[in-house]
């Protein structure tokens, strides 16, 4: 029975990944109306049209394409796929390519066509570490030389590029994800500490030599030490959260959407979610997250190859860690990040490449080992 394969994809998983973006479209739609007013004088359905138009619609359609195409098949494109995520994220440098926003170096401007290569970057990494590690086998994983000298060689030119943008909570996120291969793969634990080690020292000196992301831990550490200044941000989240209650304020009804909560329709969404909908409502949303982990991570337990098994580890640590990241920030747990919430938060580019990296998950699983 070892041998025999699935054919069906996991229905539970695709479930709780339908389930997010259905939440996310009428959250966007909601937590838009006044924010887009401001800003696009008077269309206030601005966010709700292009998260459908720019990001569900092409998403679903790559969704459907990848969970038809064998995984192997990514295999091949690793490399290239990989090679040209580096060349898009150095673009974003180029005067008349890269679009500059919030004092940040993170999309390309065609037109009026824009595009974020760091969320491609994401699923090309994933990619590339799960075709790399599995060439190179267990026993030169945990070598120094052939596999955590290499492993970090990769993670920092990616971490160099995104840094430079600067946008340090990608460069978290990537991190995560993968570490999370390398870990599946049988790395070493000493030296996923001693990586971990000099990643906190990294931190600090990141933190220290600029003024914002120092800003972002002391109002961490201390929500109230500015309320009306650097701690804004998560003084309104927190106050969009408590308002909720167990049962929310009701749906479109929210008040921090106001002006008062920055980004309400990306980065602070969850915000709007637990206002709104209340404990229930944003218990339901960590639950489908935890839903997407036990079976993306189940998905690579039962992956045919070890190939397979690298790319769902990678796939759902992705959706797993960002999540985590992008609540955890939101309601106090960790310092603000600025990455967006898988799914839900408005974003074509995010969307789209969560989206395709799902299909594969997806397909993954119909070609799973029965059990």
């Amino acid at each position: 029975m070892q041998n025999e394969q699935s054919q069906k994809s996991d229905r539970v998983l695709v479930f709780g990944i339908f389930s997010l973006i259905a939440i996310g479209l009428v959250m966007v739609f909601g937590a838009g109306v006044i924010y887009a007013q401001t800003r696009f004088d008077g269309q206030q359905y601005y966010f709700f049209k292009r998260q459908l138009l720019f990001g569900v619609c092409p998403g679903l359609v790559l969704f459907y394409l990848a969970q038809r195409t064998p995984y192997q098949v990514w295999k091949r494109w690793a490399v290239p796929f990989f090679l040209g995520s580096l060349v898009l994220l150095a673009l974003v440098f180029f005067p008349g390519i890269g679009l500059k926003a919030y004092g940040a170096n993170r999309w390309i401007q065609l037109g009026s066509f824009s595009f974020q290569p760091s969320e491609m970057a994401k699923l090309a990494i994933i990619i590339y570490l799960a075709a790399w590690v599995e060439s190179r086998g267990r026993k030169n994983i945990r070598d120094f030389i052939e596999g955590l000298l290499p492993f970090l060689g990769v993670l920092a030119i990616i971490g160099f590029l995104i840094l430079e943008q600067p946008d340090m909570g990608t460069v978290g996120v990537i991190t995560l994800i993968a570490f999370s291969i390398f870990f599946a793969a049988g790395a070493r634990v000493a030296h996923l500490a001693a990586i971990a080690g000099a990643g906190i020292v990294g931190l600090y000196a990141l933190i220290k030599f600029e003024p914002y992301r120092l800003n972002r831990l002391l109002t961490f550490l201390d929500p109230g030490v500015d309320p009306q200044g650097i701690g804004y941000h998560i003084n309104q989240a927190l106050i969009a959260i408590g308002s909720g209650g167990i049962l929310g304020v009701g749906l479109g009804q929210s008040r921090q959407k106001f002006n008062y909560l920055p980004e309400p329709v990306g980065d602070s969404i969850f915000a709007i979610v637990g206002e709104e909908l209340g404990f229930f409502g944003a218990s339901l949303v960590l639950a489908l997250f935890i839903l997407i982990a036990v079976r993306g991570f189940r998905v690579a337990r039962r992956a045919p190859d070890e190939f397979g098994k690298f790319l769902a580890v990678g796939i759902t640590a992705w959706i797993v860690f960002q999540a985590f990241m992008n609540i955890g920030a939101i309601t106090g747990i960790i310092p603000l990040t600025g990455v967006p919430l898988p799914f839900i938060s408005y974003g074509g580019t995010s969307l789209v490449f969560l989206l395709t990296a799902s299909g594969v998950l997806v397909n993954i699983s119909k070609q799973a080992k029965l059990e």
